[in-house]
């Protein structure tokens, strides 16, 4: 390719409302452009990089025997509607109805629509399979944000495996986990495989790969002494036992006017926070719902929905509070409450002498047993994880890191194979319902989260196994006819070796080439010019480290084919 015939449009500046590294420099180099909110036009260099981390996904898939499908990015509601996943995406699923009044969908994933392929599987021979494809996904995201990090529409890998039992699943589960650690390590991606929520997806367990960025919006717990990784969704720590005391034989009310807080409880009435139990009030479901923690700790919401295996969950408005406790937000408690549903974190399991609301303005309650005064109906972990608790599985203090999801893998069981009635017959003639996993890489996620982790002041840098262009040979005095026809030999002899190059043999200046091929993050620039030819030598730059050597001319395309062997 000559860089005279390609669609790169570069700004100088960069553009006032991109936030993220990646969208940055991703506008700024010309890959990409927006259309509207969450919606983006893939240039030509974004199509090259595209297409190589796809290549590199397909290489990783055949090698563990998955077979490539495309399917519809259109869904009737039907399907959706029987695996109960109609109701449950809320509005981030697109929805429409064609002319003649059926509901469709613009698809969020597809493990409905291959469930139902997998309807022609006949018998436990057929198993395993392992099917993917790559197709454009829709949700609409109620903040898009960050560039190709949070968008309404991309492009997914997601793949899915069916075996006949639970062990069948460990193992396919087993070998996509390895693939999706050699795919992010060929594309220069530092991620972490760590324990994560399945969410609406269902299942039994999930596993999130995560690269640590300060453009992430994930945040993930983990132990630098023994490798312990997990999203704050799933994350626990080892908190210190506390040994109470006795305390009142029964609560003690005592007034606080001006305490609507747990910061103002401690600072006005000495009740330290971790003394105090924090009162949530919650729609499950359609049912309110008492949520209880210690008053120092945060909820973590997906928590919530997981312990219950609920299917929407809210805060209660004020009024609906007030309407069943009696009291307003800053005076709540669960003491003597047992019309609604009382859930806590297993942090407060056991404690005595705390402190909480007494559902009366301006009153609370000292002297709190948990077990004695609450009717707690189900303990679950439900808390946020903070940095420095100890570690569950080594007691190391505990590092919270932000990050960019990646990868998603899940082990679906027999959700969708049972509701949408799949099964095979088994080796002793019984019908055997499939175990399915989910499998999932989002592409241009993946290419932004590339930027994110490989960039500088100049622009983009690249990892060669993904760059648009390997090796950019750029061309000084391109009128000079003897300098032109060094270029040109080189670029084809660069071509021969299947060596992806691009010949810079724009009339420009020298400075603005270079500026260009820098903010491109092409890994190798080759530059040819009258006065190293004179001398016989052209000069190679790694983009990576900015080193410049001069390479005899006769030498210099082997010299770059070695570069690219070590660095691919």
């Amino acid at each position: 390719m000559r860089w005279s015939q390609l669609y790169v449009p570069t700004l100088r500046e960069d553009p006032a409302d991109a936030d993220a590294v990646s969208h940055r420099l991703l506008l700024r180099g010309g890959f990409v452009r927006q259309l509207m909110a969450g919606h983006y036009s893939l240039l030509p260099l974004a199509v090259r990089v595209r297409a190589k981390i796809m290549d590199i996904v397909r290489e990783e898939m055949a090698a563990i025997g998955a077979q490539e499908f495309v399917l519809p990015a259109l869904h009737p509601a039907e399907v959706w509607q029987r695996s109960g996943r109609w109701e449950v995406m809320g509005e981030e699923m697109f929805r429409l109805k064609d002319r003649k009044g059926a509901d469709l969908a613009l698809g969020m994933t597809h493990e409905e629509i291959f469930t139902v392929l997998s309807q022609e599987l006949r018998s436990y021979r057929d198993l395993p399979q392992m099917w993917y494809q790559f197709q454009t996904k829709f949700r609409d995201e109620a903040r898009p944000k960050s560039g190709l990090l949070r968008v309404r529409e991309f492009t997914m890998k997601d793949s899915y495996s069916f075996d006949a039992d639970q062990a069948g699943l460990d193992r396919s589960f087993d070998l996509h986990q390895a693939a999706y650690e050699r795919i992010f390590a060929r594309l220069g991606l530092p991620a972490v495989a760590v324990q994560a929520s399945s969410g609406s997806m269902g299942g039994s367990a999930s596993v999130e790969f995560m690269c640590p960025s300060p453009a992430g919006e994930d945040l993930v717990v983990h132990c630098p002494g023994c490798g312990y990784a997990a999203n704050t969704e799933k994350a626990t720590s080892a908190l210190p036992a506390v040994a109470d005391g006795p305390g009142p034989d029964a609560p003690e009310p005592f007034d606080t006017p001006d305490a609507r807080t747990i910061e103002e409880l401690a600072r006005l009435h000495g009740v330290p926070a971790e003394r105090q139990v924090k009162t949530l009030v919650y729609v499950v479901d359609d049912r309110l719902t008492l949520v209880l923690l210690r008053g120092d700790h945060a909820l973590v919401e997906q928590k919530l929905v997981d312990a219950l295996a609920a299917t929407a969950v809210r805060p209660a408005t004020p009024e609906e509070i007030r309407d069943a406790l009696g009291a307003a937000p800053g005076s709540l408690g669960a003491v003597g409450v047992t019309a609604l549903p009382v859930l806590a974190d297993e942090a407060l399991r056991g404690r005595t002498g705390m402190t909480t609301g007494a559902n009366t303005d301006g009153v609370h309650l000292r002297g709190v047993s948990l077990e004695r005064d609450v009717a707690v109906r189900q303990w679950a972990d439900l808390r946020e994880v903070t940095a420095g608790e100890p570690c569950p599985q080594c007691g190391s203090p505990l590092e919270v890191l932000v990050t960019i999801e990646v990868g998603h893998i899940f082990k679906l069981g027999r959700k969708y194979t049972e509701t949408l009635d799949v099964s095979v017959l088994g080796p002793d003639g019984e019908r055997v319902v499939p175990v399915m996993g989910s499998y999932g890489i989002g592409v241009e996620r993946a290419l932004a989260a590339v930027v994110e982790t490989h960039h500088d002041d100049k622009g983009i840098v690249w990892p060669a196994a993904v760059a648009p262009f390997e090796v950019a040979v750029v061309v000084l005095g391109g009128k000079d006819e003897q300098v032109a026809a060094a270029a040109e030999d080189l670029y084809a002899r660069l071509r021969a070796e299947r060596v992806d190059v691009v010949l810079d043999d724009r009339d420009e200046r020298p400075g603005v080439k270079f500026r260009d091929v820098e903010l491109v993050g092409i890994p190798y620039r080759l530059t040819v010019g009258a006065r190293g030819l004179a001398e016989g030598v052209v000069e190679v730059t790694v983009r990576a480290t900015g080193e410049t050597s001069k390479v005899p001319v006769a030498e210099a395309v082997e010299h770059v084919r070695k570069l690219l062997t070590v660095a691919v």
